[in-house]
């Protein structure tokens, strides 16, 4: 069905062409998946591009959201404000490879998009050539070594296929489309790799897919699809794609499996690490400095690497849920993720250092966020590199060998799943670190930064359970995580959804956690403990607001009882107080204390007393809870 067409690039058009990107990426997933082979055949470019979009997606609602509850007459963000959050959206949720790449396209085109005046409303058909050169440019600069034959070809295709072009924002957006399917059908003469397996470049095929999108947002048609793109003409014969033009490399070397650029990423066997690596999470040590041991970060990684990191290690060390497999001698064994806080001259010499360790290398952002991807044998060196360059977090360590979905001939057997597992959603390591010692997979989420539903997703997944128990931890994620488990359950997996509140309730599940026990009677069991917790959090006000508890000042020290304001005070010691006292006075059997990063000293310690002395049969627990964005998290129960 056609949609209503937009004239000019401005906010609404950033908005439109995000979510038809997420729809077409969707659409094409399976099929981009299917022909990842280059050079690690993994089969997950779709999935990776399809979360990056994801990201970007909330990103913007998120920023449209903000607007219209801040004129309360549907105000809508500048274009300036719309491609910044697009870009922002999907630096901090790019997978793998291509996505990391499709990010750097999105953040160049949002550098020209918004480097008008900040109230400029809109961009014309020059703005839109404009964005696409500069984003296929600055792409090709953030990886380290570019390959042709790749995601970067297909985007310096539309940029040139636009450049020439007259008329509008739908006219530029459709000659783009074109020139990228062009090259998109040429990818297997540049590529041996993909011409022996009859496909084009995965990455390449998605961008051809949101490309689509930004014809459909201009035009409100729908275009042609991209006929046969997984079969393309190659040594043993076979049936053509598109125009069925192969292309002369221009690089002879652009064959070497070895470089970077349009490389997809891997899935199989991942690990993840906390930014702080081990010793900083769990009841001890979450407190300390903000950017973690050096030393801890890199052994963690290598004990990842090395499969001698225990699986849910304590503390949340390093999170290893499969023994890595030999490397098939391609490349590489590891593919290392993280995003980075640090400066543009540390990231210069991060570059140096990662390239040298390495292939593979992408590095894309900027303004003091990072978004880093290599491919190397020595994981630990790598996140080592990103802590002495800034405070590297979201760390991923993924292992390349056998096993994964396109391998063939001798490997080890898949491994068997479990009969059961938690997904958890937390906030702070050190809550990560607890539960994972309580035996559950975990999604570490920054404050601010929900998880999309594809991370969600991904974690059941990597659970590998028939039986999978989902607690998102936050009302807000409730149809987040609704939509994570039905997809879940659409791929075989029976999930139960225990609308957890806040993480004291998802602690409170988690205790009474049993394995052994029918599945249907452990949900109820958990559900249970987590609806007889009530949850508080202590947290400071950034600017003037109305609350349920009257008008609260920038920098007031607000208790939030099940997720209203109640009380509004000047000192967190006094505040938490009278909200524990309030919590107790409807009965509790245990008050358990989760404290933030920036928590005063010594609050655990006078609550604990104050609790004792006036409430006799109440105990009392305390746990670290790392970066959680609230000072203080309060249970009872």
């Amino acid at each position: 069905m056609a949609r209503v067409p937009q004239t000019f690039f401005d906010a609404l058009a950033v908005r439109t062409w995000c979510g038809l990107a997420l729809e077409a990426l969707g659409r094409a997933r399976e099929e981009i998946d299917a022909i990842n082979v280059y050079p690690v055949a993994d089969g997950d470019t779709g999935t990776n591009l399809y979360l990056t979009v994801e990201s970007a997606v909330g990103a913007v609602e998120a920023v449209f959201a903000g607007h219209r509850a801040g004129s309360g007459s549907g105000g809508e963000p500048t274009l300036a404000e719309a491609a910044r959050a697009m870009a922002h959206g999907a630096l901090i949720g790019a997978r793998g490879n291509s996505g990391t790449i499709l990010a750097q396209l999105l953040r160049g085109m949002a550098q020209v998009l918004a480097a008008g005046e900040e109230g400029t409303a809109r961009a014309d058909a020059g703005g839109l050539r404009r964005a696409l050169r500069h984003a296929a440019d600055s792409a090709r600069r953030a990886v380290a070594h570019p390959v042709e034959g790749t995601v970067l070809t297909v985007a310096s295709a539309a940029a040139d296929a636009a450049h020439g072009t007259g008329g509008d924002c739908g006219a530029v957006a459709r000659a783009a489309y074109d020139g990228a399917r062009a090259a998109l059908a040429a990818t297997p003469g540049q590529l041996a790799v993909l011409e022996r397996a009859g496909v084009v470049d995965a990455g390449g095929r998605g961008l051809v897919a949101v490309l689509g999108a930004l014809v459909e947002t201009f035009t409100g048609e729908t275009p042609r699809a991209v006929a046969g793109a997984g079969a393309v003409p190659h040594a043993r014969g076979g049936t053509a794609a598109g125009n069925g033009h192969r292309a002369v490399p221009e690089d002879p070397g652009a064959s070497d499996p070895r470089e970077g650029g349009g490389v997809p990423s891997g899935t199989a066997a991942q690990r993840t690490e906390p930014a702080d690596g081990p010793g900083r999470g769990g009841a001890a040590g979450a407190a300390g400095d903000p950017r973690g041991d050096t030393a801890g970060v890199g052994a963690g990684a290598r004990a990842c690497a090395a499969g001698t990191a225990p699986s849910g290690g304590p503390g949340g060390s390093v999170v290893c849920t499969d023994p890595p497999a030999a490397p098939d001698g391609g490349g590489p064994a590891f593919e290392v993720i993280y995003l980075l806080e640090a400066e543009d001259a540390a990231v210069a010499r991060l570059r140096a250092r990662l390239d040298a360790l390495g292939d593979s290398l992408v590095v894309v952002g900027g303004d003091g966020l990072w978004n880093v991807h290599v491919h190397v044998d020595d994981a630990g060196a790598a996140v080592e590199a990103g802590v002495e360059a800034g405070r590297p977090y979201r760390i991923r360590i993924t292992h390349f060998g056998a096993g994964d979905v396109h391998t063939t001939g001798a490997g080890r057997p898949p491994r068997e799943r479990a009969q059961r597992a938690v997904v958890a959603v937390v906030t702070g390591e050190g809550l990560a670190g607890l539960c994972t010692e309580a035996g559950a997979t975990t999604v570490l989420a920054r404050p601010g930064e929900p998880p999309a539903s594809g991370e969600l997703v991904e974690a059941v997944r990597r659970a590998h359970a028939r039986e999978v128990v989902l607690l998102p931890n936050d009302a807000e994620l409730r149809h987040t995580a609704a939509a994570a488990a039905e997809q879940a359950r659409a791929e075989g997996v029976r999930v139960a959804l225990i609308p957890t509140r806040s993480p004291v309730q998802g602690i409170a599940a988690l205790a009474v956690h049993e394995p052994e026990r029918r599945f249907d009677e452990d949900v109820v069991a958990m559900t249970s403990a987590a609806g007889a917790t009530r949850y508080a959090e202590i947290t400071v006000a950034e600017r003037q607001s109305w609350t349920s508890a009257g008008i609260c000042q920038a920098g007031d020290v607000l208790g939030l009882i099940d997720g209203d304001v109640a009380v509004i005070g000047s000192d967190v010691g006094a505040t938490a107080e009278t909200v524990v006292d309030r919590m107790l006075a409807a009965g509790g059997e245990m008050v358990t204390l989760v404290l933030g990063d920036e928590a005063p000293d010594g609050i655990a310690g006078y609550l604990e007393d104050r609790v004792r002395r006036r409430h006799l049969a109440v105990d009392t627990v305390v746990y670290r809870g790392g970066r959680q964005g609230a000072l203080l998290l309060i249970g009872v129960e």
